[in-house]
């Protein structure tokens, strides 16, 4: 399922994002990872129609919205975009879905506006990630060839470098990666990102990261963390410590055999997902 294009200025740059329909049930934005794209959620996005009105954004720099001021690919701006656009749909009350990076970002909305949130769903992500899982994709990022001559070697890279995606059959994966690269000058089929945010550096100010325990404690929304079984981002300690610290409000449920990060469609997670956000 595709959903409808739109673009919108936000904090000065054309930004994009997809509407599945829905219209008139309660708003349900999704939220893509690191390298990730709106499209990441077109084949969760039929599940939740039926009961939710779903948007995907496309994250600063990635998919189809402008690229930006290399020192404002940050959290909180993600945050400031997604509070805008929030406002400009006159959105009351929301629900957040947020792969990994997403998820970030929708802790520190759900953090900052509790009085604004409806449900959050974390996909493999809390406030500590794990180093080896920093390290992992510090790497691929930085490593990511430049251009490829096929969608067959784009899906190969993926394959390679995202465990979770390892499981899909050919047509599925090619179908997925297709929205994470356009056609260059020469022909060849460079990525959408923003190179500036594949070489990030990990050094410095950047690399001090958020004390996100802070606005996870404020969030006042029930919250489901799915967390895959072998995940090196999203420790089994760091989950465990999300549900002591929201005792009352969070659900952690695990994907046997996947590690980061789960694409929602495997059976444990999507029928946590529905339960969670049954109406």
């Amino acid at each position: 399922m595709t959903g409808i294009n739109h673009f919108t200025e936000i904090n000065g740059l054309r930004l994009h994002y997809l509407d599945y329909g829905g219209n008139g049930n309660p708003p349900l934005l999704c939220i893509h990872g690191l390298s990730g794209n709106a499209h990441n959620f077109d084949a969760l996005a039929p599940y939740l129609v039926p009961d939710y009105h779903v948007i995907s954004i496309d994250v600063r720099g990635r998919g189809d919205s402008q690229w930006g001021p290399a020192d404002e690919y940050t959290q909180p701006i993600y945050c400031s975009d997604l509070a805008t656009l929030i406002d400009r749909l006159g959105f009351q009350r929301v629900t957040l879905i947020g792969t990994s990076m997403g998820g970030a970002v929708a802790m520190l909305y759900a953090g900052g506006y509790p009085e604004r949130m409806e449900r959050m769903v974390l996909n493999d992500v809390g406030p500590e990630v794990e180093p080896a899982g920093i390290k992992r994709i510090s790497y691929y990022m930085s490593s990511a060839p430049a251009d490829f001559t096929s969608l067959t070697e784009v899906a190969d890279y993926y394959r390679q470098n995202y465990p979770a995606l390892r499981q899909m059959t050919s047509g599925t994966l090619l179908e997925f990666v297709k929205w994470t690269v356009r056609t260059g000058e020469n022909g060849r089929l460079r990525w959408k990102i923003d190179p500036a945010i594949r070489n990030m550096p990990r050094a410095g100010s950047s690399a001090r990261p958020l004390d996100m325990w802070v606005p996870y404690a404020r969030i006042t929304a029930p919250v489901l963390v799915i967390r895959g079984a072998e995940s090196d981002i999203l420790g089994r300690s760091t989950a465990e410590r999300m549900r002591a610290v929201l005792p009352a409000l969070t659900t952690v449920v695990e994907v046997p055999g996947v590690g980061h990060a789960p694409t929602l469609l495997e059976a444990e997670a999507l029928k946590a997902i529905l339960h969670f956000l049954a109406r």
